[in-house]
């Protein structure tokens, strides 16, 4: 009856052990200028270089209520199936726009970036989501 108390718990224990966070993740805003939209670049810098960033299913914006909304993507046609991954080195750009009469100043936007990983060293590809927040600065 021992061993099994014993096993349940490191069980108990094992699961609520957070996963590793592999990338960090930073967004900022770019305002609209004359014919582009404006847009926010999230920036992935991996943890472990081993770990890389599958570009199908592409990462996914959400914004939560405030005074930028993502733009809905175009559909992607194909696209590069798997074991192709982003480059890392460059943002991921996401347009928005402003909501009709957002005051000027600077407001507080947040929201989650969703993508998906991949480590070809250890054989596994998992889902990630991160929080992100930044300014928005109207002008």
């Amino acid at each position: 009856m021992t061993s099994l108390a014993g096993v349940l718990m490191a069980g108990a224990l094992l699961g609520s052990t957070p996963r590793p966070i592999h990338f960090d993740v930073t967004a900022a805003f770019t305002p609209a200028r004359r014919r582009a939209a404006g847009e926010v670049a999230v920036q992935f810098v991996p943890r472990d270089p081993d770990v890389k960033i599958n570009e199908v299913p592409a990462p996914r914006r959400k914004l939560e209520a405030g005074p930028a909304t993502v733009v809905p993507p175009a559909p992607v046609k194909g696209g590069a199936g798997p074991g192709h991954y982003l480059d890392l080195t460059l943002p991921v750009t996401f347009p928005v726009t402003l909501a009709p009469g957002t005051p000027r100043g600077s407001h507080d936007a947040k929201g989650t970036v969703t993508y998906f990983y991949c480590s070809k060293r250890e054989g596994w590809c998992r889902k990630g989501t991160a929080e992100v927040a930044f300014p928005i600065t109207v002008p």
